[in-house]
């Protein structure tokens, strides 16, 4: 009886006996830690353990864990399950890129014959046409071949198009505002559904690239970067900007618009040459037949996309599944580099979310480069939680990133031209490959008038492909001069994947001190 009545006392006395225990011991290692709370007063962790920091404002730096190199230590920010598997799938549809070769592909290749369509007659089509040419400065005007793609679209495109109306909810906003700025017709959004199917990451046969579909050379004019880690012709914002610059080049080229679009499909002088051709005709209609036939098919391919999106709602179309909006993201400029596999666990995001709100950066890592400004695109709650925690999160990176397994390549900037060296075993096709560009091409910037290539034999060539690590095939090892205030640190910094170890090694330096002149080696091969 005695016992029975002191059991509520003793309870208590041993639970607060065990609160205590477990306040004065930061962390108890089982098998596999579930969670972390607090790490500040944490010293030491076992190897191999698996750290899960459940809560994320965390004032102490990495230097507060005594981490092996077999721990893994990632951030654990809850979710909601249904709604996170709602975006895997969604994310999966946004990276298929099935849709850019369907749609690519009814322009190149596809021989369009009349399809029967009830719910759209040939007089409602003329009516609907005669409605969008009022109000649009391009010439939205019936004719038999426009009808027969408007609906083909619409019988054999449902899926993809409800997926691309979809997307379109995250891009147009981008793409008008854009559009506004230059006083262009708004309309020209579409002209990204024809040319990419609204895929940032979509690279045509010839080496074009993005969402507007840049080659390498007309990017590189219109101010867009390509390097080992970044390809701006995928950066749906800045990709967007150079679009609007060039459309306005061509627009006041040829004063017309439908002229325009076929010139930014094909090159102005393919369209001059067809207006010589012509007469003198500039009616996009009257030249159709003297363009090259994807220039031929470009425009009513733009017109039957503007009408299916336009009476999206009359054709039963709905935007289906979740979605992002451009407005609810934001971008921050990073300060050290960082990969995507390392934000996703530091905000427990998918890689694939960040690919997409990314898709410049080819080795899903951002580069941090002396005098560039390289941004990540995050939504905005992210935003919020990588700001308040940067410093811990760049500390987890760098040290990561120091380890030699890190395998971080070094950062290269492509050359508008490079100087290659034939080897042996070389021939025109596999170059070509090689560098992205075609073995006419190659023959066309060398005077070449056959096949035939000699060992040691110079080639001038305008890559569109870059083989990372590689800059020439003549110049395998790299020079730093030292500048006044120059550490080996500071110096590391500007070479993504150097560390202090190696310029040392490779430089037989022992100590720490160097002198304003002094050449260095960076990378040897």
């Amino acid at each position: 009886m005695t016992i029975r009545l002191l059991f509520p006392s003793i309870l208590v006395i041993f639970l607060y006996t065990s609160i205590i225990k477990m306040n004065a011991q930061a962390v108890k290692i089982v098998d596999s830690l579930k969670s972390i709370s607090s790490i500040s007063s944490l010293k030491s962790i076992k190897p191999q353990d698996t750290i899960i920091l459940q809560g994320f404002n965390i004032d102490n730096s990495l230097s507060n864990l005594n981490l092996s190199d077999n721990d893994s230590l990632i951030f654990d920010l809850k979710d909601q399950k249904k709604a996170k598997h709602s975006d895997s799938l969604w994310l999966k549809e946004l990276y298929d890129s099935t849709r850019f070769e369907e749609v690519f592909g009814s322009i190149t290749s596809e021989q369009i014959e009349l399809t029967e369509y009830e719910d759209l007659p040939t007089e409602l089509l003329k009516q609907r046409l005669k409605q969008l040419n009022a109000k649009t400065p391009f010439n939205v005007i019936y004719n038999p071949s426009l009808e027969r793609l408007i609906k083909h679209y619409l019988k054999t495109r449902r899926a993809s198009m409800s997926k691309l109306i979809a997307l379109s909810e995250y891009f147009f906003p981008m793409f008008e505002e854009e559009f506004d700025k230059h006083n262009l017709p708004l309309e020209i959004k579409y002209l990204a559904v024809v040319e990419s199917a609204l895929n940032p990451s979509a690279k045509s046969r010839v080496g074009a690239k993005g969402l507007w579909q840049f080659m390498f050379t007309t990017g590189k004019i219109y101010g867009l970067e390509v390097s080992s880690y970044v390809d701006e012709r995928s950066d749906p914002a800045r990709a967007t900007v150079a679009a609007a610059k060039y459309l306005s080049s061509l627009h006041k080229t040829f004063e017309d618009w439908d002229l325009a679009l076929a010139a930014y499909n094909s090159g102005p002088g393919n369209v001059s040459k067809a207006i010589r051709r012509s007469g003198g005709e500039t009616n996009y209609w009257k030249i159709r037949n003297k363009l090259p036939r994807e220039t031929a098919d470009y425009l009513p391919a733009f017109l039957a996309t503007m009408y299916i999106f336009e009476y999206a709602d009359e054709h039963g179309f709905k935007s289906n599944g979740p979605r992002y909006y451009s407005i609810a993201t934001d971008t921050i400029q990073v300060k050290r580099l960082i990969t995507f596999e390392q934000i996703s666990k530091a905000l427990n995001l998918s890689v694939e979310e960040i690919k997409f709100l990314n898709p410049s950066y080819k080795l899903e890592i951002i580069p941090y480069i002396k005098d560039k400004n390289y941004a990540l695109r995050l939504p905005i709650p992210a935003i919020g939680k990588f700001v308040t925690n940067e410093d811990l999160i760049y500390s987890i990176a760098e040290e990561e990133n120091s380890k030699e397994n890190a395998n971080i390549p070094k950062y290269i900037e492509q050359p508008d031209r490079i100087r290659y060296r034939v080897q042996s075993g070389d021939y025109l096709g596999k170059i070509a490959e090689r560098y992205g560009v075609g073995v006419s091409q190659i023959k066309r910037w060398n005077e070449l008038t056959n096949d035939n290539l000699k060992v040691g034999q110079r080639l001038i060539i305008y890559p569109t492909n870059l083989i990372v690590g590689e800059t020439s095939r003549e110049d395998n090892e790299g020079l730093y001069i030292v500048k006044k205030g120059d550490s080996l640190w500071s110096i590391s910094q500007n070479f993504p994947g150097v560390s202090i170890q190696n310029i040392k090694k490779w430089n037989d330096i022992s100590g720490n001190n160097l002198k304003p002149g002094m050449k260095l080696k960076i990378s040897k091969g």
